[in-house]
């Protein structure tokens, strides 16, 4: 006994919408998409930044600033570190203070002589042991005299040095700070232009993502359109363009919608073969 199947046909036009459907997504995924147009990119470090990281590995600068004034602090400490404040005309003012000591003293010794002669003892002994005396404490006064100035240029030099070690060591503490603050002004500047550079690559990205994908937002549009009308209830679809995905998304998000229009449209041929 010969079986008679009975199948209701979708109406000629929607046969004719799912044709055309079905050769557009043939034609689309027939081409695979330039995913370099929307691939990720870093923005380049910006030149602020590239002369941080310049001044920061650079040696007398970010490494090693404070080397020269630690260096130069060395040369002022230890037993010699004095010497290159002494004052050059310290031994000119000896010189002349112990020229008028001199002086000053040999008027001492013209004084005994005078009051020997009035005192009719000139060429005594007693003279003599008047001028001996009066020689021996001139001398000594003398030499003290000497080693107070040199006692006080060598203070004095000393006090200089140690002012100047002080100087340099903060020195080798301040300079570092300030090349530290340059480096990091230029970072922060530089880490806002990165930043703007950044945001309009991803503008870009998005831009480009939209447009690769719009055929394909198109055709889902028009599967569900199709689907609406075959069916004779009313269609919903749902946008698989979402905010910056991340590439897997994007290759699920592809595969399930081709998926979804291939299977309607091999679901429809093959209801038409078994008519």
């Amino acid at each position: 006994m010969a079986v008679q199947q009975t199948q209701a046909l979708p109406p000629q036009y929607v046969e004719d919408l799912q044709r055309d459907l079905g050769t557009q997504l043939t034609a689309l995924t027939a081409a695979p998409l330039d995913t370099s147009r929307f691939a990720p990119q870093v923005a380049g470090q910006d030149q602020a930044q590239q002369d941080a990281y310049t001044m920061a590995t650079t040696q007398g600068q970010g490494i090693g600033a404070f080397s020269p004034y630690i260096t130069q602090a060395g040369a002022y400490s230890g037993p010699q570190g004095y010497q290159g404040f002494m004052s050059p005309y310290q031994q000119d003012v000896i010189d002349a203070t112990l020229s008028e000591y001199d002086t000053q003293a040999a008027q001492g010794l013209q004084g005994i002589a005078d009051r020997a002669a009035m005192s009719g003892n000139l060429g005594g002994g007693r003279e003599g042991v008047m001028r001996a005396q009066y020689q021996n404490k001139s001398d000594m006064n003398r030499a003290l005299l000497q080693s107070g100035l040199l006692q006080q240029g060598f203070t004095q030099a000393n006090q200089l040095a140690n002012q100047a070690f002080g100087q340099q060591q903060a020195l080798a503490q301040q300079v570092p700070q300030l090349y530290g603050a340059d480096i990091g002004t230029l970072r922060s500047a530089g880490a806002g232009q990165q930043s703007q550079a950044q945001a309009q690559l991803d503008a870009t990205r998005e831009q480009n993502r939209l447009e690769a994908y719009e055929p394909y937002e198109r055709l889902g549009f028009q599967q569900s359109g199709i689907a609406s009308i075959a069916s004779g209830a009313p269609g919903q679809y749902q946008s698989m363009v979402t905010p910056n995905p991340t590439p897997l998304q994007t290759a699920l998000g592809i595969a399930t919608v081709g998926g979804g229009l291939l299977g309607n449209y091999g679901d429809y041929l093959r209801g038409k073969n078994t008519t």
